[in-house]
């Protein structure tokens, strides 16, 4: 996103109340008839379903400067997915129709929007592809590269910091927390990632894309 299209977007969205939120505040459930949208100004918001067995299966993640949810304002349908603060947020909350108005309005922003929508598409098929492969160890690896490319602190000599931990890892791969847990013990032993609490350290990202490119 460029500064003039981001800085259009903050001015619109200024105008409505800044609203915080705790980490695990629930923002919307499965189930809502919304008709607003969130605009992110700090923090992050995951989306996720529950599974019969009661595991939470984590969709999405958004982060700042992002808005959501723009497909149930844009289709006019219910909610089926929870969103629930990540971290600590700060929000504004617009009226739906006012917002779609905006894009209207504004076609280079709605171009924007939708350009960042199929990047969240290829991210899925990606997830897809790994989950299809029906191997843990790449349903992992991708989950890894992908935290990595969107969230990731890299530092110099390619590695990468991540702040996530073992259990939204599996919520995220669809893995039992002692499966991520297994196979994270064996890229710790191919020094691959080295764990500390509630943070990752990718090692060499370029080696872990190139592993997971010959997994899938």
């Amino acid at each position: 996103m460029n500064e003039d299209i981001a800085q259009r977007i903050q001015n619109f969205f200024s105008q409505y109340r800044l609203r915080h939120y705790d980490k695990g505040q629930i923002l919307i459930l499965n189930g809502d008839d919304t008709n607003f949208i969130f605009y992110l100004v700090e923090g992050k918001v995951k989306v996720y379903d529950v599974s019969y067995r009661g595991d939470e299966i984590i969709l999405n993640i958004f982060k700042k400067p992002a808005f959501f949810p723009m497909s149930l304002a844009l289709n006019n349908t219910s909610n089926p997915y929870i969103y629930e603060a990540e971290t600590a947020i700060e929000v504004r909350q617009a009226p739906a129709d006012e917002v779609v108005d905006f894009l209207k309005q504004n076609s280079d922003i709605a171009l924007d929007l939708l350009a960042r929508v199929y990047t969240g598409v290829d991210g899925i098929l990606g997830r897809m592809v790994a989950l299809m492969s029906g191997s843990a160890k790449s349903r992992l690896l991708y989950e890894l590269v992908l935290e990595a490319r969107r969230f990731g602190t890299f530092k110099q000599g390619g590695s990468c910091e991540l702040s996530i931990g073992e259990k939204d890892l599996g919520a995220r791969a669809g893995l039992s927390r002692e499966t991520v847990s297994r196979e994270m013990h064996k890229l710790k032993a191919g020094n691959l990632v080295r764990l500390q609490p509630k943070q990752i350290i990718i090692t060499n990202f370029l080696e872990l894309e190139r592993i997971l490119g010959q997994t899938v």
